[in-house]
């Protein structure tokens, strides 16, 4: 874990100002299931029981035990409310939860307190982590990519934190004309989900995109899948697109 030296530095880097404001007004109703953002904790339901079941079968690990991740120790990279954090400290991960907004750290911290959860949340980032030669089992980086400014470097630094034999979960959004359509016309101006401005398309990361930026850390993609929504229903469902959403793990397999 971070010591004191490292937890006293400035939040100044890889980081954009206009991106941590917006989050930190989101922050307070993301655990509402009746809010605005209902459409989001539906879609974190869908997706962290993805990344339970395959997390399980990475580690060798039976994913339906009701404890599958005992004894793992996970870093959760702009963990923001707590949403993923919660679901993998539920199956008896060993969580940290980093975000650069203050804010969502507190709201996580709150809620975590709330559903009897014990989950190390600090306000701080990526980079800070690394400097201090942390290592993790599974490193998570969820939704987080398309808003920084950065974005080889902070996946670069999410996949140094991986200890050996590890995984690197990667979930993000592709840079393709559909999901302009669904994830921003449709999603922001359309339905409302979000906040309009809440994405940037050019900010959206294509597959390859992500796995040049893993390569010199030595990862293999095992697992990745698409999400899709059911605008209807409001229900989310995995698909082999990966053309919107969608989420990779990568292990790694060599020692250091």
């Amino acid at each position: 874990m971070l010591d004191k030296s490292q937890l006293s530095q400035p939040i100044n880097d890889n980081t954009s100002a206009q991106e941590i404001a917006r989050f930190n007004q989101m922050a307070r109703e993301w655990w509402d299931p009746n809010g605005k953002f209902k459409t989001a904790l539906a879609f974190n339901t869908t997706r962290a029981a993805y990344m339970i079941q395959h997390l399980a079968y990475c580690h060798n690990r039976d994913p339906n035990s009701e404890r599958c991740l005992q004894g793992l120790s996970v870093l959760d990279v702009g963990c923001g409310g707590g949403l993923i954090s919660e679901a993998l400290a539920r199956k008896g991960a060993d969580v940290t939860g980093i975000d650069a907004s203050a804010v969502s750290i507190e709201v996580a911290k709150a809620h975590a307190a709330q559903s009897g959860l014990n989950i190390r949340y600090s306000h701080h980032l990526a980079e800070q982590e690394v400097q201090a030669g942390n290592k993790y089992d599974i490193v998570i980086n969820a939704e987080v990519v398309e808003h920084v400014p950065d974005q080889p470097a902070l996946i670069g630094q999410c996949a140094q934190l991986v200890s050996p034999k590890g995984t690197l979960v990667l979930a993000t959004l592709n840079r393709t004309w559909l999901s302009w359509l669904i994830a921003i016309v449709g999603a922001e101006y359309v339905m409302r989900y979000l906040p309009v401005g809440t994405h940037d398309w050019k900010q959206f990361v294509k597959p390859a995109e992500l796995a040049s930026w893993v390569k010199p850390e030595k990862f293999e993609a095992v697992y990745e899948t698409g999400m899709k929504l059911n605008p209807l229903s409001g229900q989310w469902r995995l698909s082999s697109s990966l053309k919107v959403n969608y989420i990779q793990l990568y292990k790694r397999h060599f020692i250091d």
